[in-house]
């Protein structure tokens, strides 16, 4: 699906500074299992304000990882003022870059540090999401987060907010509130498909996928993203069925007597399911 550089395959296979620090001066957690990616990073400091030992415990796709990863590289030995004016796009830089639909990851990495160094100097809790109007429902995207990388990134379409903080990734409800953040940000008309208007060649259509691929990214997309969340709260969930754009799934375990089981099917696996997949994929569970 996506071209990754030499880095981040070194990072993925190879992560540097995983595990636990006893007693940490400075810890940030962000994301959720839930929703497919969570970074808890550890970072302990001494009385110069120098950071002399990371570790980081993280959950999520191959560039969760490298991104994490690096970060934990990229901060070591820096002091406190030096390490927060890391930005995503450094973190993306130190890998050699990221495919656009793994920017996100990057930004998981930025959002960690910037919690860490937060509970660092004030003692707030490492796990204290900003406050906020929340845009995107699917997955707790704040008004406030979605102007941040609109701005920092300066992005321009609601594909590219979604791919760097996931915002409007699910039930696709958001956009138009998403296209008017934009518009809000950049004073540019969004046309109804999120795209800028503006006279400029359109992108080569993708080539479509054959049956035995789609299923087949269905199935790893399940195995990767979304059963070891469902796992690890008792769960499962068994791929039943696809037929076009419609799959069938049946929950197991705990998830299958879980009041909640509509919201995971939709919030979490469909949304899966098209971020990873084919947005036009529409989940339903085996009656």
């Amino acid at each position: 699906m996506w071209d990754y550089t030499d880095e981040v395959k070194e990072h993925f296979f190879n992560p540097r500074n995983v595990g636990e620090i006893e007693n940490p001066d400075a810890v940030g957690e962000v994301g959720s299992m839930a929703c497919g990616d969570a970074l808890k990073l550890m970072l302990s400091i001494d009385g110069d304000g120098k950071i002399t030992d990371v570790k980081y415990q993280t959950f999520g796709c191959g560039s969760a990882i490298a991104a994490a990863s690096a970060l934990s590289e990229m901060i070591m030995g820096k002091t406190v003022d030096e390490a927060e004016k890391i930005t995503n796009n450094d973190i993306a830089d130190f890998l050699g870059g990221l495919p656009e639909q793994k920017m996100h990851c990057s930004v998981l990495g930025r959002e960690a540090l910037e919690a860490a160094l937060n509970n660092y100097r004030t003692g707030a809790d490492p796990d204290q999401k900003e406050k906020g109007t929340v845009v995107c429902t699917c997955f707790g995207i704040t008004e406030k987060e979605i102007r941040r990388v609109v701005t920092e990134d300066n992005l321009h379409t609601v594909e590219q907010v979604t791919n760097y903080c996931k915002a409007g990734g699910g039930c696709q409800g958001c956009h138009p509130d998403i296209e008017a953040i934009i518009e809000d940000v950049h004073g540019v008309k969004v046309s109804e498909n999120g795209k800028l208007r503006m006279e400029e060649e359109p992108p080569p259509a993708k080539k479509p996928l054959t049956n035995i691929q789609k299923i087949q990214m269905i199935q790893q997309t399940l195995d990767q993203q979304v059963r070891p969340a469902l796992q690890a709260d008792g769960g499962d969930v068994e791929l039943i069925d696809v037929d076009g754009n419609n799959v069938t799934v049946s929950f197991r375990g705990m998830c299958a007597q879980c009041n909640l089981a509509e919201f995971t099917l939709s919030d979490v696996v469909q949304a899966k399911l098209r971020e990873f997949v084919s947005e036009e994929l529409t989940v339903q569970e085996q009656v």
